[in-house]
């Protein structure tokens, strides 16, 4: 019987090619795909707590928060206030670099390739609850490259 031209006979050499058609076409992709960039890194640190930045050799530590004068989440406030958060990084080679993070604009810093930004600073404060302790505190930081 003959299907769409294709006699008995020519039947296993057509299937032998539509299979090297596929196992080319297959292995074409795995060499080719694209690389996925590079995830950014995303922590949380208490204060005197480190990361390392892998594959960079360098390390962000959260000094502490120098100043918190964001308005408390039981007030009304004119202003947001803002809060210091000092990082220092340390690079694999070279000198330690201090940072700071603001709450206030949420403004990243560079350090060489890498990007350093403040996500979130917790607790909030409530004047209910008074100060905050300089050991509650928790920076979560994204580097990216």
């Amino acid at each position: 019987m003959v299907v769409f031209g294709i006699t008995p006979a020519k039947r296993p050499v057509m299937k032998r090619a539509l299979l090297g058609i596929c196992l080319l076409a297959a292995t074409a992709c795995l060499n080719n795909s694209p690389v996925a960039p590079e995830t950014p890194l995303q922590v949380v640190l208490g204060p005197g707590d480190q990361a390392e930045v892998p594959g960079a050799g360098t390390r962000i530590r959260f000094e502490g928060v120098t100043g918190d004068s964001r308005c408390p989440g039981d007030a009304i406030c004119i202003t947001g206030g803002d809060a210091i958060v000092r990082v220092t990084v340390t690079p694999a080679r070279g000198s330690s670099v201090n940072y700071e993070l603001h709450t206030g604009d949420m403004k990243p810093v560079t350090h060489g390739v890498l990007t350093i930004a403040l996500v979130e600073l917790a607790p909030y404060p409530f004047s209910s609850l008074g100060p905050i302790d300089p050991k509650a505190y928790r920076a979560t930081l994204r580097v990216s490259r």
